[in-house]
């Protein structure tokens, strides 16, 4: 049987020996090659032989987080009312930021990658690690990344109220794993978060491996206005937390008001001595009004090996 384009052309000489006026045929113009191996197929049998890769695009899933439910849980929501906890976070944010776009005092080398850790466990970072996220992702000229890279007890997704799936171990099982293919897209156009992924029985140790190393140079060069927040293990919990901190240009360090002993602050401020820039941010503080304990935030800056 003919094909698609042998038709036509019979067609053309048909119609000018009929007289019409058309003009002299050119080249014509390729067929959709998808296309015109799926019509073959349909009149002779033929199976359709197409390279996948060539067919199919690889996107991100998109999730809507329920914003109500995050105001009520004390996470700070884009457009809404103006709060307390709102107001600290924008004071937090804001020399992250300009560290991470290269407008701080000083260049800061990987600025845009940024850990929240704590010493220990229970003291608040996988909150703040939200939080710092979405209230940077309410800036008009950054986009975020949120990483659960707390692979051991990742929260994140259960905190956001979101279905399990592939994330961070699962690229680094694969690193020829697509990582669009990993990403959540929020109803936050600005912000997109990776999971921690399949749960994997050396997560832990898959978190200090070169592969890690790779993933993470290759997330922090691709896209030069993306601000990446990694919510990490605690830092004297797991070795790992330390390796992941000497690839980071900032780290905030949680400290739980009232809780957290001040020894285990200066331990765990020593294992990330290296790095350019430290935040303590201060959860948990006493509120004055009634005496009892909120949201709220007191926050300090470090910047060196010792911060206060």
């Amino acid at each position: 049987m003919s094909s698609l384009i042998e038709q036509a052309a019979q067609r053309l000489a048909q119609l000018r020996r009929a007289g019409a006026n058309m003009p002299e045929p050119s080249e014509p113009a390729p067929v959709p090659a998808a296309r015109t191996v799926l019509a073959d197929s349909v009149s002779v049998g033929k199976p359709v032989d197409v390279a996948p890769s060539k067919v199919t695009a690889t996107t991100s899933r998109r999730v809507d987080l329920n914003m109500d439910a995050l105001a009520a849980a004390g996470i700070v929501t884009p457009n809404a009312p103006r709060s307390q906890i709102a107001d600290q976070y924008r004071v937090i944010k804001r020399p992250l930021i300009a560290n991470a776009m290269g407008k701080g005092a000083t260049p800061v080398e990987n600025g845009n990658l940024i850990m929240v850790t704590s010493s220990v466990p229970g003291e608040g970072k996988s909150f703040t690690a939200i939080n710092l996220a979405i209230s940077i992702a309410a800036e008009l000229d950054n986009t975020v990344m949120l990483v659960d890279a707390d692979v051991a007890r990742p929260s994140i997704l259960r905190v956001l109220g979101l279905p399990t799936g592939p994330g961070l171990l699962d690229l680094l099982q694969d690193e020829q794993a697509d990582l669009s293919t990993m990403l959540l897209k929020t109803n936050i156009d600005t912000l997109s978060i990776l999971p921690s992924g399949t749960p994997h029985d050396r997560a832990t140790e898959m978190l200090a491996s070169d592969a890690m190393t790779r993933l993470i140079a290759d997330m922090g060069k691709r896209y030069p206005d993306r601000i990446i927040i990694f919510d990490s293990p605690p830092l004297l919990l797991t070795t790992e937390s330390r390796v992941l901190a000497t690839h980071m240009g900032q780290i905030v360090m949680v400290v739980h008001a009232e809780k957290t002993l001040r020894s285990d602050v200066e331990d765990a401020l020593a294992t990330i001595e290296l790095c350019p820039v430290k935040l303590l941010l201060l959860n948990q503080v006493r509120t004055n009004a009634g005496g009892g304990y909120g949201y709220g935030y007191g926050y300090g800056y470090g910047y060196g090996s010792k911060a206060a």
